[in-house]
């Protein structure tokens, strides 16, 4: 029976070759192999029926070195303390290779959101921002959405902190509603990153094919979003998957038909689409069908060593955070596949979380062109200091990823040294 597999122990193996690769000494980037805080807390909720059921919440932070700890809250089942770690380091290294002024954070509740009332999911929610209140804050540590979280539930901390501090504090989190302090662009802004990156890495690689054949695992908000922007811009969209499965037609699936058919599902699903030339496929044979691009935006550990060797995409640029994992990695490497990493390929969402948050804190707003633009000239800088690396060392563009984010987070502790 092999290791299970543990997201923090292949931050740790990448973040140390990266070390290692940049000549860094021990006590250099040591502090960055261990989390500033980690919070666990219990969330008591009164239930619908009178009943009182209690949840495991997580807030965690990585590093402070640059900024404010930035990340999101997701609500999944099966999290766990590892996951979270990971989640908010590679949130640091996320914010390090984009350039913004924050650190890494992550949150979480260990519950099934689907099996909770809407007047329960609030409860839930606004008890655990009262649990992680005194870690929070526009100054300190400021969340986001994630995977089964919202605007809508980003909206219900920001009041819930705002009527504990005593005034209205929208700068607490982005991902907010518009009419609250939200941005225009935000919803879109992880998706449109992933477009504009694959559109620089397709020209960095020479893969002229037109049209490229794009298959897309994954169709929450980053997916679905990713593909609509796709189709609208001229690619075809082969392979697509959720939780009810895979979809595959060789001739382009019609994406606009498939968000209606999730839009008005019962389970916000494609269960039961049907179309001229589409298969239904697992979601395993979705990672291995037959694409040029394959955009993995679904959860963590689903490119390993067991799949890796079966993969016909020839770039991967990772929509969800940590999706291949360690094993997988090396294969692909040794067989030509271009990765861009999450901490690259993904950054679409903090990027813009950060403008969110400059905005707020600034009391002004800008138009969704202004939010677009800037977000566009992040990501390419990103990319192309990133690609630069890869160049020069002639290394994956993940090494070359944590080489840029690990030497300015070790550049910037040395400069603040240590206190006391």
């Amino acid at each position: 029976m092999g290791t299970a597999y543990n997201p923090y122990q292949d931050m740790l193996e990448v973040l140390t070759s990266a070390a290692a690769m940049l000549g860094l000494a021990s006590s250099d980037f040591e502090t960055l192999k261990h989390c500033e805080r980690e919070m666990k807390v219990s969330v008591p909720v009164q239930m619908d029926d009178g009943s009182v059921r209690v949840f495991d919440g997580y807030r965690v932070q990585h590093s402070t070195t640059l900024g404010p700890a930035k990340g999101g809250i997701r609500y999944h089942p099966d999290v766990h303390i590892d996951e979270v770690k990971a989640l908010a380091a590679w949130m640091s290294f996320k914010c390090a290779v984009a350039g913004i002024p924050y650190g890494g954070g992550k949150g979480a509740i260990r519950v099934d959101p689907a099996t909770l009332s809407k007047r329960e999911l609030e409860r839930l929610t606004r008890r655990y921002t009262a649990r992680i209140l005194p870690i929070i804050g526009p100054n300190i540590d400021i969340p986001a959405p994630d995977v089964n979280t919202n605007a809508e539930i980003m909206g219900w901390i920001m009041d819930t902190f705002s009527m504990m501090s005593g005034y209205v504090t929208p700068g607490v989190v982005t991902g907010k509603p518009i009419e609250i302090g939200g941005t225009l662009g935000r919803a879109e802004a992880t998706g449109r990153g992933v477009m504009i990156i694959v559109k620089r890495a397709l020209e960095y690689l020479g893969i002229k094919e037109n049209p490229v054949r794009v298959a897309i695992q994954g169709m929450g908000n980053v997916g679905g979003t990713t593909a609509k922007l796709m189709h609208a811009a001229g690619y075809k969209i082969v392979g697509v998957s959720d939780i009810s499965g895979g979809y595959y037609n060789p001739a382009g699936h019609d994406i606009p038909g498939m968000l209606r058919n999730i839009a008005g599902s019962k389970h916000r699903s494609l269960e039961g689409y049907t179309a001229k030339g589409c298969s239904k496929i697992s979601n395993e044979d979705l990672i291995c069908c037959d694409c040029d691009v394959l955009l993995p935006c679904a959860l963590e550990n689903q490119i390993t060593g067991e799949n890796a060797n079966e993969i016909k995409a020839r770039l991967i640029a990772e929509g969800a955070n940590g999706p291949t994992n360690v094993d997988g990695d090396a294969i692909l490497d040794k067989r030509g596949i271009t990765v861009v990493p999450d901490i690259l390929a993904n950054a679409g969402g903090v990027i813009v979380s950060y403008f969110e948050w400059a905005q707020n804190m600034q009391h002004v707003s800008w138009t969704e062109k202004e939010v677009n633009k800037r977000l566009e000239e992040y990501m390419l800088r990103a990319f192309d200091h990133v690609a630069s690396v890869v160049a020069g060392k002639k290394i994956p563009f993940r090494m070359g990823a944590y080489m840029v984010a690990v030497s300015r987070l070790a550049k910037a502790k040395k400069i603040r040294g240590f206190f006391p």
